[in-house]
């Protein structure tokens, strides 16, 4: 038992009876495990701040204690969740709307075609092979048989140039950490290489396909695996047919154990692209060497982590790249790899009105990806950066994909939106013609719902956007349930998706929305910027202002309205709740950032302080304090129904943060709402999540919305 237990006293052996709170709370009639607290303060720039739950931050795997209360938590969460009759329908309901054909966009190799695909319900996505878009297809690989519960998933393939090989990576429980194995394509046999603490890392192989760069952290223990702070990331050479033990490293500083260097090698093979990054923010520096000579050396060409360099390809020497430098929306430079001394870059697409977010070379062409008020716009150029043409869309919604080589004009791209699920086109770019290549079926009619785009401003009159979706028969009267999504961070965009859930909720008579917060990338680096350190408040701000726009326009009423967000969204509910707890109905944070004070101690937590700042940092510390969730929660206070929801081995944003805001906020209750919290088992943050575990979950979140902004079902829903 580990020391920090010896001060807790009392640990949750039962639950209280009545739930009559100290120092004076209201009494409520729900059960809560009982959770003991304790006497510890930190102080931080001559401020002392109380940490009762402290404790909680302990690993499940490793305290007892704290296995001990997830499961009390977890038994008194599904007994409530199991009483709500609506639940059955509702699983029943997502299931049946699960179950359709999706396919991943085709990866072509030396005439080979990879990608994705699920029949319907398979907990994982399985991986297949065409010789030609004629033939039939070829299973190579299925992640379905590596684990009785589907835990076990495919995180990311890469095919060799060849396309005799596949490496991939391997998630298991839903843990950052990979393990890298490789599949000869023709004989079907995983081959003997096995590499291991691999994470936030691709594979890029070599252009002869004898092996693969690729990034890793120092092996650590299994005690402190999923905790530690990563560090010391390196990049390596891995040769077919080796140990990775004989591995070669590529690229390595000690001397700066922060950066996080990640390799590209070029279409050609002759350049490996190296960018360092030191956060979460896209700003990197850019390292180079020169493949065509053995033993170059890797050399520097940008020094500084000042902007945004992100990698798009070559054409010879010519070095392209993505930037914000001198341009906060973006533009397109090409570097000499020979002589790549600032005064001889080359601006070859000029920033624009809307973002460039995205940027492809394909068949001598230029693919470039816009985004206008958060919706994609797609056009074409030529190599020297001359507009030649557009590709024409359905309407608001997100185009993505348009990767290929760089010799040939075929690539595949991918367009959704909030009522249409996403179809998969093929595009020649030297002409400029579109064929639809795969298109799902889903049972429901796209045209029973509207989507539409909104626009309010926030408190300090900035006009942000907001996507509104609900079925054509929903009456604007102020008296339906509305859901509010919305993130706002890391230079993220919420752009127009297709999600099987959230049409579920639609169904259910529910309104969906979108805010477009500032802190995500919707209309560039100022915006990004203007939601990030002691500027995060005007996050909620925004989110706040997106509600009362919702009950001011008619949409729903304070009662009837619910808030949902993960990760940094989580914070956000979680923010955003202690400071208007009378405007919502229900609120459902998942595996959300709580503990604003301590998360940059923690496995990659490090890197948010780009976003966030740090507690280390006085001026930035009083912003953190007077936002962080889990030190704002005040007792006595009537909150709206709360559904905490984190997974036990979630090793980006450790799960002691669900634990210590949930346990503070049941003390703190003064209402007679429920404050809950759902813990998965073995489903990390969110990536790899089996279809099943995925299901119940949102199952058990819209049941939980029904019970709580009191809905009725439409007649005859799911039956």
């Amino acid at each position: 038992m580990k020391k920090i237990i010896m001060f807790v006293m009392a640990v949750f052996t039962s639950f209280c009876t009545s739930c009559t709170k100290d120092a004076g709370h209201t009494t409520v009639d729900f059960n809560y495990p009982e959770t003991s607290s304790m006497k510890h303060v930190d102080t931080y720039h001559g401020v002392e701040v109380s940490d009762p739950y402290r404790w909680l931050e302990e690993d499940v795997r490793e305290s007892e204690d704290v296995s001990k209360w997830v499961m009390a938590q977890n038994e008194v969460t599904f007994d409530y969740l199991s009483s709500i009759p609506e639940r059955e329908l509702i699983t029943k309901r997502i299931t049946e709307l699960w179950d359709f054909e999706r396919y991943g966009l085709p990866i072509k190799r030396n005439g080979k075609y990879f990608y994705s695909y699920n029949d319907g319900l398979q907990n994982q996505n399985a991986i297949y092979m065409q010789e030609g878009l004629n033939e039939p297809p070829q299973l190579l690989i299925d992640p379905n048989t590596w684990s009785n519960d589907g835990t076990v998933a495919l995180a990311s393939y890469f095919p060799s140039p060849d396309g005799f090989f596949i490496a991939y990576l391997i998630q298991d429980g839903g843990s950052d950490w990979r393990v890298a194995q490789i599949l000869n394509v023709n004989s079907g046999e995983i081959l003997d290489d096995h590499l291991e603490w691999l994470k936030f890392t691709t594979l890029s192989w070599a252009k002869d396909s004898s092996g693969f760069y690729y990034s890793r952290y120092p092996a650590t223990t299994q005690e402190t695996k999923f905790q530690s702070l990563n560090t010391n990331m390196t990049i390596y050479f891995h040769e077919l047919g080796t140990s990775q033990e004989q591995d070669k490293v590529v690229y390595a500083r000690s001397d700066e154990p922060d950066w996080g260097p990640r390799a590209e090698v070029t279409d050609d093979g002759n350049h490996l692209i190296i960018t360092i990054s030191v956060g979460t923010d896209e700003r990197y520096s850019i390292a180079y060497q020169d493949l065509t000579e053995a033993n170059s050396k890797v050399t520097t060409v940008i020094e500084g982590f000042n902007y945004d360099y992100t990698f798009i390809g070559n054409v010879e020497d010519d070095l392209y790249f993505r930037t914000n430098d001198g341009a906060p929306k973006n533009r397109l430079i090409s570097i000499d790899a020979k002589n790549p001394q600032r005064g001889n870059w080359r601006e070859i697409i000029p920033e624009a009105p809307d973002i460039l977010d995205g940027v492809t070379l394909v068949g001598e062409r230029i693919v470039a990806e816009y985004m206008q008020d958060a919706w994609s716009v797609v056009k074409i150029f030529d190599l020297g950066g001359k507009h030649v043409g557009n590709v024409d869309l359905p309407g608001i919604g997100t185009a993505s994909g348009f990767n290929g080589a760089a010799n040939d004009p075929e690539t595949f791209f991918s367009y959704e939106t909030f009522n249409t699920p996403g179809f998969i086109s093929r595009l020649d770019v030297s002409t400029g013609r579109v064929e639809l290549f795969k298109k799902p079926q889903v049972a429901f009619s796209p045209d029973d719902f509207v989507v539409e785009q909104v626009f309010y401003s926030s408190k300090d009159g900035t006009r942000v956007p907001m996507f509104i979706t609900h079925h054509k028969d929903v009456m604007l009267d102020g008296r339906n349930p509305a859901l509010l999504y919305g993130y706002g961070g890391f230079n993220i965009s919420l752009q127009p998706s297709f999600s099987v859930t959230r049409l579920a909720w639609m169904e259910m008579g529910g309104i969906y929305a979108v805010a477009n917060l500032r802190g995500g990338g919707e209309y560039g680096k100022e915006w990004h910027k203007a939601g990030t350190k002691v500027k995060k408040q005007n996050v909620f701000d925004d989110f706040i202002a997106a509600a009362e726009y919702l009950i001011e326009k008619r949409y729903t009423n304070s009662r009837k309205l619910s808030i949902f967000g993960g990760s940094n969204g989580g914070l956000l509910v979680g923010a955003v709740v202690n400071q208007r707890p009378e405007l919502f109905g229900a609120a459902i944070p998942s595996v959300g950032v709580m503990d604003m004070l301590r998360f940059h101690k923690f496995t990659a937590g490090r890197f948010w302080t780009d976003d966030y700042g740090s507690s280390e940092n006085s001026e930035e510390f009083e912003a953190l304090l007077a936002y962080s969730p889990y030190h704002n929660v005040k007792d006595g206070t009537e909150y709206p129904g709360i559904l905490v929801t984190t997974a036990d081995t979630d090793d980006r944003v450790v799960p002691g943060h669900s634990f210590k805001y949930a346990a503070r906020i049941q003390e703190a209750q003064a209402g007679d709402a429920p404050v809950l919290i759902r813990i998965e088992t073995r489903a990390g943050h969110g990536a790899g999540v089996p279809t099943d575990k995925v299901i119940a979950d949102y199952a058990d979140r819209w049941a939980f919305l029904v019970r709580n902004l009191d809905m009725r079902l439409p007649e005859g829903y799911a039956e």
